[in-house]
């Protein structure tokens, strides 16, 4: 499959020419290794755009058709006509976002709500955002994880036919951090964390086993080009638990599971909220290529990009307020001051400051997307 993008471009280097405001026809078809080259700091034909998600009514405003959740086909045509490298696939309990009924873990929940009470009506009973469900051990032994290990894999399946050539799959795997806070309760968690770790670190280990035994599935298929926690691990005051918590609790799966994925030359990315700064030599560490979205809210990219850039690579940071309530000239003047400050030299991809939920203005949508394929034709010269 092939798609084109037709644009006028002020000024656009092509075989050591600038053509001034000239019209040209910009070649969209997917190719993962920019996204690759610019994990790896390499400067590739343009900067790549990313996104773990965008909702299903931008892409029915892209499309001109609606798109609906198991219209995957339909997902893939919007992700490649759009620009991007890959499309992103939940292969997990917590698809990312908000959790929906559609989410494995709502529909877990709910049958344990209703075993214990047939009358119960009330959603919010078995809604994770809203209720705990593992607060002492015997909470913990009762729990079903082998329901909760029975990963579902037809989505991710389907893409194998359905990947524009050079074009990946990025799988989203679970929250280990995030699903293991809410099944306890994060004041519930925060205690246990001091008064009983061991009944913490044994919910952490059930549900990182959760998404490593999905993960060799995962690995063993050639259109899976990366895999992405999606894990929030701040709030916009800093670190959500002591950087010793997470050193004990949570770095050890991210460790294991980047080197399962660099084991099989896959690039491993996570996703954050927050102010991330006093635990980036930690997610360094445990060997994440790509950190998304270096939040806008809290978060100075260009300082991290300067501190930090040369050991991984960053994503994101057009702040979603802006896609939201702002114009399309202040999307791109945003977007294009991030082309400048960060590209450069590879290592950068342009992204929300956190997703394309559907409450963003589509014009807004398309502004940051415009402004990157325009603007971020290497060498970048703004």
């Amino acid at each position: 499959m092939r798609w084109f993008l037709e644009t006028v471009c002020p000024r656009c280097k092509r075989g050591g020419r600038v053509l001034e405001g000239r019209e040209i026809i910009m070649d969209l078809q997917p190719d993962f290794e920019r996204f690759r080259k610019a994990v790896n700091h390499q400067e590739a034909d343009r900067v790549p755009l990313c996104e773990a998600l965008v909702g299903y009514g931008i892409m029915s405003k892209f499309l001109g058709r609606e798109v609906i959740p198991d219209d995957v086909a339909s997902q893939v045509e919007f992700w490649a006509k759009a620009g991007y490298d890959y499309m992103p696939i939940p292969v997990s309990l917590m698809a990312p976002g908000k959790v929906t009924s559609e989410s494995k873990i709502t529909r877990i929940l709910r049958k344990m709500v209703l075993d214990k009470n047939p009358a119960e009506t009330n959603p919010d009973a078995w809604n994770l955002e809203l209720s705990s469900f593992i607060h002492e051990r015997e909470d913990f032994e009762r729990f079903p994880w082998e329901v909760a290990a029975d990963i579902e894999f037809d989505k991710l399946d389907a893409l194998e036919n359905l990947l524009p050539d050079k074009m990946k799959a990025i799988v989203i795997t679970g929250k280990i951090f995030t699903l293991t806070w809410m099944l306890m309760g994060f004041q519930n968690f925060s205690l246990k964390l001091v008064m009983e770790p061991d009944l913490v670190g044994d919910v952490f280990r059930r549900v990182a086993e959760i998404q490593f035994s999905a993960l060799d599935r995962i690995l063993s298929k050639d259109y899976v080009g990366a895999v992405w926690a999606i894990d929030d691990l701040a709030f916009g005051s800093g670190p959500m638990i002591s950087p010793e918590a997470y050193r004990e609790h949570v770095f050890p799966w991210y460790r294991e599971m980047a080197q399962r994925c660099h084991a099989k030359d896959r690039i491993y990315i996570m996703h954050s909220d927050g102010d991330l700064t006093k635990l980036m030599p930690d997610l360094i560490d445990v060997g994440i290529d790509l950190l998304q979205p270096i939040d806008p809210s809290c978060m100075d990219i260009a300082k991290t990009k300067q501190e930090f850039g040369d050991r991984i690579c960053l994503a994101g940071n057009v702040p979603n307020e802006v896609l939201r309530s702002g114009t399309p000239q202040e999307v791109e003047a945003y977007t294009k001051n991030l082309l400048r400050n960060c590209a450069s030299g590879g290592g950068y991809c342009v992204g929300s400051g956190n997703s394309v939920p559907d409450w963003s203005k589509f014009e807004n949508f398309m502004a940051m997307r415009d402004t990157t394929l325009k603007y971020g034709v290497y060498p970048i010269s703004l």
